[in-house]
């Protein structure tokens, strides 16, 4: 016999501790996009204000001790910001493959394969509307193993105008 225990309740959602597992964990951090005469350079939004127009890079973090398939991460997104990439398809970055769809509130992102080992890949947004948003968690989860699955932390933004 197969039995399960749930325990289901509401939190802000900055207010999320991140969630580890033994299999693997995920991180996500928010920088600022500015050009400069080198080039782009990024800067962690914890030293630097977000303005309405900036651009914004999201770097998500995989770290896995095992081999897993058929693994979807969900990356909640505050309301402030718009993708820049609306487009679904296929991509392949820092050694990994994956289908990433964006939707209303998040950017999903599927993959049939993670081996073991550290992953990080990126996606940019744009602030639109000025404010103070909860940026929500990224949820990573082995979709046919559901047991398997861990979470970010919340984190606050606001947005200047």
């Amino acid at each position: 016999a197969w039995g399960a225990d749930y325990w289901q309740y509401y939190e802000d959602s900055d207010q999320i501790t991140s969630a580890e597992v033994e299999e693997f964990s995920v991180s996500k951090t928010i920088f600022k996009v500015v050009v400069t005469e080198d080039g782009e350079k990024i800067i962690p939004t914890d030293s630097s204000g977000i303005e309405v127009g900036d651009r914004i890079r999201i770097r998500l973090r995989i770290e896995s001790k095992q081999n897993l398939e058929f693994v979807h991460v969900k990356d909640m997104r505050a309301s402030g910001f718009k993708p820049i990439n609306v487009i679904s398809k296929y991509k392949y970055q820092d050694g990994l493959g994956y289908y990433e769809s964006t939707k209303d509130a998040s950017t999903n992102f599927f993959m049939d394969q993670v081996n073991k080992g550290v992953y990080a890949f990126e996606y940019d947004l744009r602030a639109t509307v000025s404010g103070d948003f909860s940026n929500g968690v990224c949820t990573m989860q082995c979709l046919y193993a559901s047991e398997f699955s861990s979470h970010s932390k919340g984190k606050r933004l606001k947005i200047k105008n």
